[in-house]
């Protein structure tokens, strides 16, 4: 214990030299001061060890991982400060005593200087080291009542402050994970504190004085390292995939008047079953998107012979690209009679068109240019849609021949986009948003299991249905990873408002970017504004988003602005996965009591005008 009563008190004269004299109690307490504010970065140096390790073992916590954690913590939350508060306190008492350690002669005559006190406090030796211990000092007000209350400020006020800041640095680098393994460091830094009580009560005061600024500085520098990205936070083995021999049983739709045996088919190489929906159930007339789910739909009823009727759910693409005559199948030839135009972009046309032969209502879109060019992309565009299976995204029905051109049949969905229900003074609240966030996550999540991407998800491509019920339409420019390319060299497809950072500046549409629009999306739903502000023209939005400017326009005072924070992050990787997102939004569902299922808003009749209006839907 000499060697380090010396090394102690070396650096207690090395202080020495900087502590002003001038200002009450004197150089030598204030020396205290100081070396209470550098012994606050041993807690805090423990702190940045564990954010650091977090850095590359996000939330799994092995023996190993704890072990490490709780050796830091000891040693810098409870030995290291313990024994340089000792030390110090030691050291001027043995120098009141007359039988100085660790300081020099020089030091010990300083310390015979008297303090801005008078009385019996006399000398800074006195002040520091002839003094009551802490328990002491705080067992009763013997003496002055003022001098108890500055006891009691100084011993306990202040060291409960440190403890909480403490308490603070290690939830600052337990970001993103649970805190548990935070009390492996606040608790021995409890410890400690208390194990002061044997030691000078002045010193202690002083140096508590010096700890809590410390302490609070350390907390912004633990909070500067950040959380770990979601990758590694979210880690986790992916499950092998299926043999391609391997069966999977599938129910196929069952009569209400007659049963139907279950028969299996093989899974497809490489699929994995999707999981479960968390979006709206099918309906009873509606057969379930999932081949590999159960369906309780009713099938329709026989057609009439020679009539060949129109797929339920995508089959086998009626001819390959490239063909020069392709075979006509489900040929139009007057089947579909359009009604209106509902939309009309850079790809075709959309019409709201009446099956003849069903007698039902679908979407059909309509390229423009029937050349081999146009051919390809709405050849393209339906094989990228058919194999995506969700009950929130549109359907492929077929593929046809009409007068105008290669026309791809889709389901019909009735609704509203959400662009325009926010525009018209219905934003979400945080259980409407979660559940929209949630859903559409899933349903986009489905389709980038297919290798699909789908490049332009904005307001304006969310079809709100009478329901209440979100459904992502429009993969106008979806393309399967890996196809070629049609749109020109240096084209952004996109909508600028909407547009994730890396590919505004490159053009490479990733998942990842598919969830970025996504996050805009609901930002949108909760503020009615873009992320980054809406713009004076398309160009200086795609700038704008180039630039990786900073997103100005999240909500103020939403539950999930911190997760719209990660999932807008300008860095891909430290973006939160889209399964990762579910999660979390279902898990904040649950706890906070509201429906993980259900619609995103309801549609509310004035009783007066007939007009219909929308609300969020708790």
């Amino acid at each position: 214990m000499g060697g380090l009563a010396a090394l102690i008190g070396s650096w207690l004269s090395s202080l020495h030299a900087f502590a002003p004299n001038v200002i009450c109690p004197g150089a030598w307490p204030w020396t205290v001061t100081m070396a209470g504010f550098l012994l606050a970065a041993s807690p805090t140096a423990g702190a940045v060890l564990v954010a650091l390790i977090r850095k590359v073992t996000g939330n799994r916590y092995s023996v190993g991982v704890v072990a490490t954690f709780a050796v830091i913590d000891v040693v810098l939350g409870f030995l290291a400060p313990w024994l340089v508060a000792t030390l110090v306190s030691n050291i001027f008492e043995s120098a009141f005593a007359g039988s100085p350690v660790g300081l020099s002669s020089a030091d010990v005559t300083s310390l015979r200087g008297n303090t801005c006190f008078v009385g019996s406090l006399g000398s800074q030796a006195n002040y520091l080291g002839g003094g009551q211990t802490v328990y002491e000092a705080l067992g009763g007000p013997g003496g002055h009542f003022l001098i108890f209350g500055l006891y009691v400020v100084g011993l306990v006020l202040l060291p409960v402050g440190c403890v909480l800041a403490v308490i603070l640095q290690q939830h600052r680098a337990m970001r993103g994970g649970p805190n548990w393994p935070g009390r492996l460091m606040w608790l021995p830094f409890a410890l400690f504190v208390l194990a002061t009580i044997g030691l000078q009560a002045r010193t202690m005061a002083q140096l508590w004085l010096g700890f809590l600024p410390g302490a609070l500085i350390g907390v912004l520098l633990v909070s500067l390292l950040g959380r770990p990205s979601w990758s590694v936070l979210n880690r986790r083995p992916r499950p092998a995939a299926p043999p391609p021999s391997q069966a999977v049983p599938v129910q196929q739709p069952v009569s209400r008047a007659q049963p139907q045996p279950v028969q299996r088919q093989p899974m497809p190489p490489g699929m994995l079953p999707p999981p479960q929906v968390a979006g709206r159930p099918p309906s009873p007339t509606r057969v379930a998107s999932n081949p590999l789910a159960p369906s309780t739909a009713v099938p329709a009823a026989p057609m009439p012979s020679g009539v060949q009727p129109l797929a339920n759910t995508p089959g086998p693409m009626p001819f390959l690209p490239g063909q020069s005559d392709p075979v006509r199948w489900n040929s139009a030839d007057g089947r579909f009679r359009r009604v209106r135009q509902l939309g009309h972009g850079g790809f075709g046309t959309v019409w709201l068109a009446m099956d003849t032969q069903l007698n039902r209502t679908v979407a059909l879109k309509l390229s423009h240019a029937p050349d081999a060019q146009a051919r390809q992309r709405m050849l393209r565009e339906a094989r990228a849609l058919a194999a995506v299976h969700h009950p929130n995204c549109v359907r492929v029905y077929d593929i046809v021949e009409d007068t105008d051109g290669l026309g791809i049949v889709m389901e019909y969905i009735e609704g509203r986009p959400l662009t325009d229900l926010v525009a018209q003074g219905a934003p979400l609240d945080d259980p409407a948003a979660a559940r929209l966030w949630s859903v559409l996550a899933d349903a986009l999540g489905a389709a980038h299991r297919q290798q699909v991407l789908h490049r332009d998800v904005k307001p304006a491509n969310i079809i709100v249905d009478p329901d209440g019920f979100p459904h992502l339409i429009d993969f106008g420019i979806a393309r399967a990873r890996g196809d070629v390319t049609l749109t020109a060299t240096g084209m952004v497809l996109g909508t600028p408002d909407f547009l994730a950072p890396e590919t505004a500046a490159t053009g490479v549409a990733t998942p990842a970017s598919d969830a970025w629009q996504l996050a805009a999306t609901v930002s949108y739903a909760l503020t009615g504004h873009p992320p980054r502000g809406y713009r004076a023209n398309p160009m200086s939005a795609l700038m704008a988003a180039a630039q990786q400017l900073p997103n100005t326009h999240l909500p103020e005072r939403s539950r999930h602005r911190e997760l719209l924070r990660a999932a807008l992050d300008p860095d891909p990787s430290h973006r939160p996965t889209l399964d990762t997102v579910r999660r979390e939004l279902r898990g904040w569902l649950t706890g906070s009591g509201y429906p993980t299922e259900g619609p995103v808003t309801t549609v509310v009749t004035a009783p007066a005008t007939g007009a219909t209006a929308t609300r969020p839907a708790r």
